[in-house]
């Protein structure tokens, strides 16, 4: 990364989120096969939508900055991705599965909760409302994501070791 003021440098987070969110479209679906817990594959469905919402409003930033909506590799996202895949390949009892899938997802909300709050602190110093407000709104629905599965996790985590005990 390179950047010699805080436009570039927003610049550059928008494009690393814009390349995140890419990704974490793609992954959803294949979180949510793998998940067994109806109530958890029916919260990652539903986090696909918001995502897809989330990319537009991206793109309506780089509309605003005049730049063309374009990732730059995000790296933190493509290894806490690969760490998901892992969780699906491997063999394990299915609320253990759903614990660990859980446990992934919540890893990248946490990721997308610093990189929109990041975005929107820059936004809002460098005076850009429009695109402070759809910040905080992505940042809002990421949070809510957040929450959404800690709540699932609070019964599968006991399945899950119920599992174990049996």
């Amino acid at each position: 990364m390179s950047a010699s003021n805080l436009d570039e440098l927003f610049l550059d987070l928008l494009k690393d989120t814009y390349d995140a969110e890419k990704q974490l479209s793609k992954a959803l679906p294949k979180l949510a096969k793998a998940a067994s817990d109806e109530h958890l594959k029916e919260a990652f469905e539903s986090h696909l939508g918001e995502t897809e919402e989330q990319i537009g409003r991206l793109e309506q930033i780089f509309e605003m900055l005049e730049k063309p909506a374009r990732g730059k590799k995000c790296a933190g996202m493509q290894g806490l991705i690969e760490e998901g895949k892992e969780v699906i390949d491997e063999d394990m009892p299915e609320a253990v599965t759903d614990a660990a899938l859980i446990a992934a997802a919540q890893k990248c909300e946490h990721y997308e909760i610093a990189a929109y709050g990041t975005m929107a602190t820059f936004a809002k110093i460098l005076g850009m409302k429009e695109a402070l407000a759809l910040l905080k709104l992505t940042l809002g629905e990421e949070k809510a994501a957040d929450e959404k599965l800690t709540k699932i996790a609070g019964t599968i985590n006991y399945e899950a070791q119920e599992e174990v005990e049996a």
